[in-house]
Order: C-alpha cells, then sequence, then structure tokens
C-alpha cells in the first residue's frame, strides 16, 4: 500500500526532488526528532534513493575528522558533485542538541548550495551515531546528493556502527596521540576500508604505518580488499583526492549492490529492532528490569511474553 502524506508533506517531498534546501532542512529536523509524518515522507522518496556514494569518517577524538569531511567536500564540489554532510556531535549537557563544533569547522561551505551540512546530538545513543543517522542519509540521497559524508563522534573501539550505515568506511589514525594500532585494533580496526593517517608531516607517522601495514599483513583480507593506507594532511587539504579515489577503488572492488545487501540486512535488523522498542512503554522496561533484577522474572520469559503481544 501506497503511504499516506498529508498535503503540506506530499508538497515538501517535491519540493525536496527540486531541490529546495528549506524543504530538506525542514525534512532533516522531522526525522532528527522522529516525528510521526517523517516516516511517511521517507517511504514516499525511498524509490529515490541508492545513487549517492555515502562515506563514513570515524576515528579518535582530535584525529581531524572533521578537517577531513571539509576537504573531501572540497574535492567532491571541485568535481561537480553536490555533497550532504552529516556531522554527528555529542549531546550538550544544556540543551539537549548538537554541539556544532564540527560544522563551526565548516564554514567554508556555509554560502554554497552545493553543500548541505546537518549536525545531529548523539542524544545518548551508542557507538557514535544518532539513531535517526540512516533515515538523514537517505533523506540527503533521495534530494540527489552525489556524495554523503558521515562524520562520527570519535568514541573509539565501540564506534563501530558506521561500517552498519556507509558504502566505504574511512579510519582515521593520528600520530602520536596515543591511539597507536594496539591500543584500537579490536573494534574499529576490523571496519576499516581505507586507512587514513592524518597529520602525516609529524613525528611518528613512519612508525604508525609500519604498525598499520605489521597489522594488516597478519589479518586476512575482507572479501580479497586489503585496506590502503593513505596519509594526508588535512589542514593543508594534502592528500584528500587520494583518499576519496581509494574509497571509490574500494567500491568498485566490493560490488556496490552485493556491499548495500548486506549493509540492509543490518539496517533492517536496526530498524525492526528500534520500531518493536516504540511499541513499549517506557515505565514497562524498567518495571520488567526491577523484576528481573530482584529475580522475580527470568528475562527469557520477559521477552517471550513482549514478542506474544507485539
Amino acid at each position: 500500500m501506497a503511504p499516506v502524506l498529508e498535503p503540506a508533506m506530499t508538497s515538501l517531498a517535491e519540493r525536496i526532488q527540486q531541490g529546495d534546501l528549506r524543504a530538506l532542512a525542514r525534512a532533516a529536523t522531522a526525522v532528527e526528532n522522529r516525528r510521526p509524518e517523517a516516516l511517511a515522507l521517507m517511504q514516499e522518496l525511498f524509490p529515490l534513493t541508492g545513487r549517492a556514494t555515502l562515506i563514513g569518517v570515524t576515528g579518535a577524538p582530535g584525529a581531524g575528522k572533521s578537517t577531513l569531511v571539509d576537504q573531501l567536500a572540497r574535492v567532491a564540489r571541485a568535481e561537480g558533485r553536490s555533497v550532504g554532510i552529516v556531522a554527528v556531535d555529542p549531546t550538550s549537557p544544556f540543551s539537549g542538541g548538537a554541539i556544532l563544533g564540527d560544522r563551526i569547522r565548516m564554514q567554508a561551505h556555509h554560502a554554497d548550495p552545493g553543500v548541505f551540512i546537518r549536525s545531529m546530538a548523539t542524544r545518548g545513543s551508542l557507538g557514535g551515531l544518532a539513531a535517526a543517522t540512516t533515515d538523514l542519509a537517505l533523506l540527503l540521497d533521495a534530494a540527489g546528493r552525489d556524495t554523503i559524508l558521515v562524520e562520527t563522534v570519535g568514541v573509539g573501539q565501540d564506534e563501530v556502527d558506521i561500517a552498519r550505515l556507509a558504502d566505504v568506511t574511512l579510519v582515521m589514525l593520528v600520530p602520536g596521540m596515543g591511539d597507536d594500532v594496539q591500543a584500537i585494533k579490536a573494534g574499529i580496526m576490523e571496519i576499516a576500508d581505507v586507512f587514513v593517517i592524518n597529520k602525516a608531516d609529524r613525528p611518528g607517522a613512519d612508525s604508525l604505518e609500519r604498525e598499520l601495514q605489521a597489522m594488516l599483513g597478519i589479518m586476512p583480507p575482507r572479501d580479497g580488499w586489503r585496506p590502503p593506507i593513505v596519509r594526508v594532511v588535512a589542514t593543508e587539504g594534502k592528500g584528500a583526492e587520494e583518499v576519496l579515489a581509494a574509497a571509490r577503488r574500494y567500491q568498485e572492488a566490493a560490488g556496490k549492490r552485493t556491499r548495500r545487501a548486506g549493509l540492509w540486512a543490518a539496517r533492517l535488523r536496526e530498524m525492526f529492532r528500534e520500531r518493536l522498542l516504540e511499541r513499549l512503554p517506557p515505565a514497562e522496561l524498567e518495571a520488567a528490569a526491577e523484576d528481573v533484577a530482584a529475580r522475580r522474572k527470568d528475562p527469557y520469559s520477559v521477552i517471550n511474553e513482549w514478542m506474544e503481544r507485539i
């Protein structure tokens, strides 16, 4: 059954397809706030998605993710491509919104209609991504953005959710900041499609690259792909072209359709889990948790009761 849109949402969908930036910003707010009308809007726009290249940028805090995203946007625009940027910022303890540190670093694009930047707060979401990031990326895709860059917060080993969203995942490292290979290999190392060594003009860059090469030497290639290592100096724009080229090589090697089927399997599980939780009153969840903690109920019976009801 086709989704039923309110007249205002129908107009919004049409305006988004026409490239209206105000309409896109309004829709992004509805998606981020998980408003009921956003679901119908996304159903309407979904057939228009699947054309953009979605690149995730992750790594430790201070690695220069925002600066690299800024430079990747510059390169893409020089190629004539439109760009969408989703910068996932930490939640402000005062307003509950995004702190906007990433957006401040991307002021060079503020007057360019070919670059749409949206900062999102994590709002307590784990893994370095906001819960609505997937939908926002799809919205930018439907709006005709050729390249979508998603920058995560930067929380270390737990930040692997980006691999379930992006077509290509860039993992950034920096020499001399304690985020060496040994410190992060158990988690984030395994999701990299391309490694980026930023601040490569600093002492320790050669040592870091050797550590990465040694680690890659003992890890089996994933689907025949061994992640390349690209050295950049993001503040000077050096190496950004090479990073984009490496990302595109990975897409070609992985096979876009096969890669995306695997990504959607993970996304569908997340979406299903989220929708189920939305139907469960928070008070009931808390009461069940207290019962389980007090051993009045076992967790398996609780889950079975919920599944039978939902």
